[in-house]
């Protein structure tokens, strides 16, 4: 029997509908927060938190709520669990990628990426290897194989796990999400390059942190220089076909956002869920 579509963000990217999400920091409270919430993702923070792959392994467990299995009769989760890595782009540290995989998690976020070569990289990190004369070949898979955590996590068999276990929308099946953020002018000049040659990105998610930093206006996120590069980000990826993402939706921007084609919608205030009820509504969901 064929499996259902496990990752609640590609699901709602594949009906046409926006995918919700917040970052969230890699604790026990914070997963427990979040159990109940009508989130399809949350991206553990391990960029600017300090990387804790236990925490994460954690995190992870207490996400998950018995009684919304056993009512759901399904192994898809209510909440997709991923992992926002601390190495950025040049630095390739592709086994942060490895053990966010290995422990369960179904999309990874990868900060400051730059070049053609470092999406690359970030795409084969999560993927397994495979002979040049098999489909689907390029990214080169360069993921190590060790998913024990992940197929139990996953509540597959190992050979269920392998078969979803890919880059979407590269690999139809696939469950695995690559997130790239693009924070710099680098970043904004290669993108059309790196959406036109490395497939299997799954989004874009625009740091507009970095972003506004390197132009002179830190964290005036307004400002109509910050909002014009924003801008260009957003039409490069509506011109390849590439799902881009937010990362500081608010009640006063949400509409905004919404109207100006993101679609991969990041919360803030994840304890008030406020802006979430408020995205819901805009977004008809």
């Amino acid at each position: 029997m064929a499996l259902p579509r496990l990752n609640p963000v590609i699901k709602a990217l594949e009906e046409g509908k926006h995918a919700l999400s917040l970052f969230s920091s890699c604790d026990v409270e914070s997963a427990l927060a979040l159990q109940n919430s009508d989130y399809d993702s949350v991206v553990f923070e391990g960029e600017h938190n300090g990387w804790d792959i236990r925490g994460l392994r954690d995190s992870l467990q207490y996400l998950l709520n018995r009684g919304q299995i056993a009512k759901s009769n399904s192994i898809v989760p209510k909440i997709a669990p991923m992992a926002r890595i601390p190495a950025n782009g040049v630095e390739k540290n592709q086994f942060l990628a490895k053990q966010a995989l290995d422990v369960g998690c179904y999309g990874i976020m990868w900060p400051h990426i730059s070049t053609v070569e470092e999406a690359y990289n970030a795409v084969s990190a999560c993927r397994y290897p495979r002979l040049k004369n098999k489909p689907l070949y390029e990214p080169a898979g360069i993921r190590g194989d060790g998913p024990t955590q992940a197929v139990r996590y996953w509540g597959v068999t190992q050979q269920e796990y392998y078969e979803v276990a890919d880059v979407w929308p590269l690999a139809p099946k696939g469950e695995i999400f690559v997130i790239l953020q693009i924070e710099d002018q680098a970043g904004v000049k290669n993108l059309r390059d790196m959406l036109k040659n490395v497939p299997g990105i799954g989004a874009i998610v625009i740091g507009e942190g970095d972003l506004s930093q390197e132009l002179g206006y830190p964290r005036q996120y307004e400002h109509k220089v910050v909002l014009e590069s924003m801008a260009e980000i957003v039409a490069i990826c509506k011109e390849c076909n590439v799902v881009v993402g937010h990362p500081h939706v608010e009640q006063n921007n949400a509409e905004r956002i919404i109207k100006e084609g993101y679609r991969f919608l990041m919360c803030s205030a994840p304890r008030s869920f406020a802006t979430l009820a408020k995205t819901k509504q805009l977004v008809g969901r």
